[in-house]
Formats: C-alpha cells, sequence, structure tokens
C-alpha cells in the first residue's frame, strides 16, 4: 500500500509559470486564460494541477447564477 501511494504522489504534476508556453499548455488544459491561472496560483499557494484544477472548479461553481441566487438568500 505505502508503495502506492508514493508511486501515485511521483505521478504529480506541477506548472512552471515562469515558462509561457508551459504556463500556456496549463492555462488551455484547464481552460482559463494564463492571468486567471496565475491569480489561481496566488489563491492557493500551489503550482499543483490538481490542486488548482479543485480550486478553479469550485470557481467555476461560485460564480454560477445558481450558487449566486442561494448565497445571496
Amino acid at each position: 500500500m505505502e508503495q502506492q501511494l508514493t508511486s501515485m504522489n511521483a505521478r504529480k504534476e506541477f506548472i512552471e509559470i515562469a515558462d509561457e508556453q508551459d504556463r500556456n499548455y496549463w492555462a488551455t488544459r484547464l481552460g482559463v486564460t494564463s492571468e486567471k491561472l496565475k491569480s489561481a496560483i496566488k489563491a492557493v499557494q500551489s503550482m499543483e494541477f490538481s490542486r488548482l484544477k479543485e480550486y478553479l472548479s469550485l470557481e467555476k461553481i461560485k460564480s454560477g447564477s445558481y450558487y449566486q441566487q442561494f448565497a445571496n438568500q
């Protein structure tokens, strides 16, 4: 079991924010602009793809009209 967890951790994907080509690739993969990606990295304080994907998914939900109606009640 421990070996399985170690191999899972070895597959973490990290974004190289300083490299414009890499930044654009990940922004496209996440469906956001390069600026939104930079903002998400600052908010999460991580460059790990899975954490950024989770954060951006939550942001998308929060910006949805149903969530806004619920939050404003």
